[in-house]
């Protein structure tokens, strides 16, 4: 079935299943390979994008679903004024270890910052929680959220 998108800006049409998980679609059709596969429950955050700004998991979002909303990926976001910022608070805390969970750590982290500039350390735990990290980064994590809320 033809599917149209509006990804990080610009109009897509894509042949898929309507029941198939964005993330498959972003990943496999369109070559976006900065959404990670998690656990593909939408347990972990790995997956994570924005719908309209809003964080959602992409391996529980069915492409079909999608309608009209504007979907931004991480390539999109580190466009963007916020995405920079955030990316470079993110390696000045020296966040990343391995690496995998931090695409969607920052997409939940920017998606937090936008709807709250100066957020304390209750509404970073509350907009971050469900992204897991393996290394264990939080503390970091929390710290370049409050820099780049600087």
């Amino acid at each position: 079935m033809a599917i149209s998108l509006q990804v990080n800006g610009r109009a897509h049409r894509v042949e898929a299943d309507p029941d198939k998980p964005l993330l498959w679609v972003l990943r496999e059709e369109l070559g976006l390979l900065g959404t990670k596969f998690g656990c593909g429950a939408g347990l972990c955050g790995a997956c994570t994008v924005h719908l309209d700004g809003v964080a959602a998991r992409s391996c529980q979002t069915p492409v079909g679903e999608v309608g009209r909303a504007a979907v931004t990926t991480i390539e999109g976001v580190a466009a963007t004024a916020l995405g920079q910022r955030v990316g470079a608070a993110w390696i000045d805390a020296d966040v990343p270890q391995c690496g995998y969970c931090q695409a969607g750590q920052i997409m939940s982290a920017v998606a937090l910052l936008r709807e709250t500039p100066k957020p304390d350390d209750a509404a970073i735990d509350a907009g971050m929680a469900g992204n897991l990290c393996r290394c264990a980064t939080y503390t970091r994590i929390r710290a370049a959220i409050r820099a780049a809320a600087a």
